[in-house]
């Protein structure tokens, strides 16, 4: 008889490492988030929650709806604020889902791309799960997303969350 996982997790399959889940506050990022959430209680493991704080030279202006509030804030301390509040927030309209209580958050600096990818890394996380607006056209064949950079370069299972919730 298999041995079932504790956690609720399926019998036979077990997660090598956390799922890591960036965030950037997006509703895209919270539709991947919610999925995380479901996953990491089916595989019985944890959920890593990652924010990377973009580097003012690639991004200016990206937490400046906050900022506007405060003076002389560390950009950093900005995107802490908005993560928590970002959080608060999925959590208070998903009460259900368990990880979302006390999630393990992990703020870091730097170009999103790399430092995903490094930190998926450091983690050993078994997989990523992130949203993705999908966007075309000019701006996707100048910049490409995110996520496409970050399925091309990742060496773990990624997920993409591409549509929102029904609701």
């Amino acid at each position: 008889m298999a041995e079932e996982k504790k956690g609720g997790g399926r019998p036979g399959i077990q997660a090598r490492g956390p799922i890591l889940v960036p965030v950037d506050f997006s509703d895209y990022s919270e539709a991947a988030l919610l999925l995380a959430c479901d996953l990491a209680a089916c595989l019985g493991t944890r959920l890593v929650i990652l924010h990377v704080v973009h580097d003012p030279l690639n991004m200016p202006g990206y937490y400046a709806r906050m900022a506007r509030k405060k003076t002389l804030t560390r950009m950093e301390d900005v995107a802490g604020e908005m993560l928590d509040d970002f959080l608060a927030g999925v959590a208070k309209r998903n009460p259900e889902r368990e990880a979302l209580h006390k999630p393990e958050l992990l703020l870091v600096k730097g170009i999103p791309v790399t430092r995903i990818l490094q930190v998926a890394e450091k983690q050993k996380a078994s997989m990523l799960v992130m949203g993705s607006k999908g966007t075309t056209g000019l701006r996707h064949l100048l910049l490409g997303s995110v996520a496409e950079q970050v399925v091309g370069l990742a060496r773990l299972p990624v997920t993409i969350v591409k549509e929102l919730p029904k609701g």
